[in-house]
């Protein structure tokens, strides 16, 4: 087994452990063990700090990737590794700065709705510059081709961390405080265990001497922190929104539903990170046909394994908002809606690793400045009227567009599509089997439920994508798997 396939299947391996955890910490105990009101606020906590992270980070973690091989001598190498280090502290230190002089200014605007989150500004801040960090140390790692403990360090470590504060707070070991507290030392503690696991793959020599292409990086540099605003502010800023106009229990609720919705996007996650690499050798190599090849099996694909997930989730969403308090199924509609956009994200297969490749990312990220403006509007607009359901709508009408302009502009540039009939039949299966299975029930306790009508999906699903040959790689997968048997 090759680097890349072994690295792969590891991360992915890291990735659903990881998102089993938080499954059980978003799911059950945030919703046991912490009220509304403080569950609500370390939602916006840790959402506003991913909002802030890609400025603190100052793009150095992508600006790395990039770069790092294109020196060629051990002197200009460690002056770049110098730069890097040093650079995402020209935004830490004012921020840092700023925050310190404008503090209550600052606190009273962004705590006009819910004082509480005055209190945690500071954290909020720390949470940012110690993510931002992890991921500089992350990418010092992936250029050495060691992406395993990072991998685990991202999607595992913080959330155990979250367990075991979590239990600690409900056996009364630790107060509501030290717990807000201890959270901010974990990711500190993330951030530092990280930093030393790349320095012993390669120690920094701190050199500063002038690097030719300065000017190439600082440009590089900025566009990825336009480029990592937009895909963070996507994510979270509706969360951040909602703290200002609702109260901050609603952010609880929405965060379960956020989270549940997410899972659809983990297979994309695991085979973006395979994606990459070939996408770029295809263009690099100019070989259009290989790449408009890769972008629709990689469509189909994901959409198949997506559009399973996203019917699991469907099929048993109200079983599953029956076993936590039932509070938080008022976010259900949140979770049907995020979960199109996710699955709709899914469909665009190789895309993004198309547009980050190619000559063609600066009008990309001009589209997703506008985009990332459309979509404060949005959320201005839907949140007062229709609450937590209308941040989703707005997020789901922003990524419908952003990806029908990327979709759109591939289409322009590189005259293909990943449009496939398969699609076609993919999404009748899906849709049939969510109308089929959203509206019958077993008459058993929930998890019992979930459980049957999980493994009654997953064989009808895998039955008819194989029989009717919807995939030929999902196909040839499960012929060598029923031949292990």
């Amino acid at each position: 087994m090759g680097l890349v396939a072994s690295q792969s299947i590891k991360n992915l391996i890291s990735t659903y452990l990881g998102f089993f955890i938080g499954a059980i910490n978003t799911l059950f105990l945030y919703t046991k063990f912490l009220s509304a009101e403080y569950y609500g606020m370390v939602g916006y906590m840790f959402s506003l700090a991913n909002v802030i992270m890609p400025l603190m980070a100052f793009g150095v973690h992508n600006t790395i990737v990039k770069f790092y091989s294109s020196f060629k001598t051990r002197t200009s190498l460690n002056s770049f590794l110098t730069l890097m280090l040093v650079l995402p502290l020209l935004l830490v230190i004012p921020v840092t700065i700023i925050g310190y002089f404008f503090y209550e200014s600052i606190g009273e605007f962004l705590s006009k709705e819910n004082p509480i989150i005055k209190g945690y500004l500071w954290h909020t801040l720390i949470i940012a510059i110690a993510l931002a960090y992890f991921e500089v140390f992350f990418a010092w790692s992936k250029v050495q081709m060691q992406t395993v403990f990072g991998n685990f360090m991202k999607e595992v470590f913080h959330r155990v961390g979250v367990m075991v504060l979590l239990f600690a707070l409900h056996f009364n070991l630790i107060t509501m405080e030290q717990f807000m507290i201890s959270l901010v030392i974990m990711y500190i503690l993330r951030m530092v265990i990280m930093k030393i696991y790349a320095f012993s793959i390669q120690l920094p020599v701190f050199t500063f001497k002038r690097i030719n292409n300065v000017s190439d990086i600082l440009k590089y540099s900025f566009l990825i922190i336009i480029a990592g605003s937009i895909s963070t502010v996507l994510l979270d800023v509706d969360k951040v929104m909602l703290g200002h106009y609702l109260p901050i229990e609603e952010i609880a609720y929405y965060n379960v539903a956020i989270f549940i919705a997410m899972v659809i996007a983990v297979p994309q996650r695991a085979m973006h990170q395979i994606l990459l690499p070939l996408t770029a050798k295809f263009i690099n190599d100019k070989n259009y046909e290989g790449l408009e090849d890769i972008s629709k099996r990689s469509s189909l694909t994901l959409f198949i394994i997506s559009g399973f997930i996203f019917l699991l989730i469907i099929a048993n969403i109200k079983q599953l908002y029956l076993i936590i308090p039932s509070e938080f199924s008022n976010a259900l509609i949140v979770v049907f809606i995020i979960s199109l956009a996710k699955l709709y994200d899914a469909f665009l297969g190789s895309n993004n690793a198309i547009l980050f490749n190619s000559d063609y990312y600066r009008m990309m990220l001009f589209f997703g400045v506008l985009l990332v403006f459309l979509i404060i509007v949005l959320n201005i607009l839907f949140i007062p009227l229709y609450g937590i359901n209308g941040a989703a709508l707005a997020t789901f009408l922003a990524m419908f567009i952003y990806n029908s302009v990327k979709l759109f502009f591939v289409y322009k540039k590189f005259k293909f599509l990943p449009f496939t009939v398969r699609i076609v039949k993919t999404a009748l299966i899906i849709l049939a089997g969510t109308v089929l299975f959203y509206f019958w029930d077993f008459n058993f306790h929930p998890i019992l439920n979930i459980a049957l009508k999980s493994i009654l999906i997953g064989v009808t699903y895998l039955w008819i994508i194989h029989k009717f040959k919807i995939s030929e790689n999902i196909s040839l997968f499960l012929d060598r798997f029923i031949k292990i048997r």
